[in-house]
């Protein structure tokens, strides 16, 4: 099961720095013109910019405080909120009818509360 974990918070990771990267760095005109993207056109520049830099957080949430063995705690709580950051994304999808986008945002939340209960209940971190 600790492996399944592992590679569950790999994936996840690797979603939320790839689209980290790209909202942080990415110009929000550039984002806008792009088949899922076209959300940030309506929002501003800002608030795409730190939605990327949480999402690089998220990123380093899910990994480093476990190899590091510092509050690995924080694993699941990045993951929680990871949840909570996918309800969002599946609702501005779903209004702009984007039901692929609200699908794959659905899995990602899966594999999040996977990693929640994975990592609370049956393997916790043990320090």
């Amino acid at each position: 099961m600790n492996t399944t974990l592992w590679i569950a918070t790999g994936l996840l990771a690797a979603v939320a720095l790839a689209g980290g990267v790209s909202k942080a760095f990415v110009p929000r005109e550039t984002l806008a013109a792009h088949h899922g993207g076209e959300w940030t056109g309506r929002v501003g520049a800002g608030f795409v910019k730190s939605l990327g830099v949480l999402e690089l957080l998220a990123a380093v949430g899910l990994i480093l405080p476990a190899v590091l063995g510092i509050a690995p705690i924080m694993v699941p709580v990045t993951a929680a909120c990871w949840v909570v950051l996918m309800v969002g994304a599946m609702i501005t999808h779903g209004r702009l009818g984007q039901f692929a986008f609200v699908a794959l945002n659905l899995a990602y939340l899966a594999l999040a509360a996977f990693v929640v209960w994975g990592r609370l209940g049956v393997e916790p971190f043990t320090g």
